[in-house]
């Protein structure tokens, strides 16, 4: 399958479909067309390409010590990749740390590989290190499809980032003076056609969160949760935050703890 015509023709498409005529009944229409098209391409997500290129760099020795991902440890042990990151993000005591997914993928590749994070921090999306880590991140993701989203609670770090993203939501600043509930704190909102679950509720964070990382068909392009926050930031006229901040990490436990005990249906697809 050419998954590059495949990813324009469905974006185009979606721009058809939302020059509709106005009215909820046509937009309910055109949401349900755009909901048939992604089931139509569930069985062949573009994001599998990813995650193939992200199994390759899991076992490929890299970095100036020469070494694979192979030994890094997630959270269930050395080298578990299954259901890891449907527990994540999770407090880790070698490092002190709450981390997430790419933070924990950095520490792990300084540590065993000897790559410096900054070449990942400072990157653009979508380039070098950044890219790379895009692809992994696919591959992880991608061995928790259909686990159940299971944060612990527990430790107190978890609990204090827990609050510190729930402060961090209701945050409203800029010159919108936006906040995330803004757009994700009320039912039934949308824009552009694209429903908006309501993030405080378990329902909505379990769609929300479980849904991230996830294709792009309207730019064939996959985003991994810190690039989805990043741009939240960028649609409110935030600064952008720092690749891997405490920000980012606890506006997702925040969702994700919100979220237990959903699906997690990672890698996700969007328009």
């Amino acid at each position: 399958m050419n998954y590059r015509m495949l990813s324009q023709g469905l974006a185009g498409a979606c721009l058809v479909l939302g020059t509709l005529g106005a009215g909820s009944a046509q937009a309910d229409a055109t949401t349900d067309e755009i909901a048939r098209y992604r089931e139509m391409i569930a069985d062949g997500n573009p994001s599998e390409l990813f995650a193939l290129q992200g199994e390759e760099l899991w076992k490929q020795k890299r970095g100036p010590r020469n070494a694979s991902l192979e030994q890094c440890d997630l959270g269930l042990g050395p080298g578990v990749v299954k259901g890891a990151s449907a527990r994540l993000p999770r407090y880790f005591k070698d490092t002190g740390r709450v981390q997430d997914l790419e933070t924990r993928l950095m520490t792990c590749m300084e540590t065993l590989q000897g790559i410096d994070p900054k070449t990942i921090i400072n990157a653009a999306w979508g380039k070098g290190e950044r890219e790379k880590m895009q692809a992994i991140v696919a591959y992880v993701v991608t061995e928790s499809h259909g686990e159940k989203i299971d944060i612990d609670m527990k430790p107190p770090q978890m609990k204090k980032m827990y609050e510190l993203g729930k402060m961090t939501f209701y945050y409203r600043g800029g010159p919108m003076d936006f906040s995330c509930a803004t757009c994700h704190g009320d039912k039934d909102k949308r824009i552009r056609l694209q429903d908006l679950p309501d993030l405080r509720t378990q329902a909505g964070a379990a769609a929300g969160w479980g849904s991230w990382p996830a294709y792009r068909v309207s730019n064939g392009q996959f985003w991994t949760m810190q690039h989805r926050l990043n741009d939240c930031f960028r649609q409110q006229r935030f600064p952008e935050p720092i690749y891997g901040s405490d920000v980012t990490i606890a506006l997702s436990v925040y969702m994700a703890a919100t979220g237990n005990g959903g699906t997690v249906m990672t890698p996700g697809i969007k328009r």
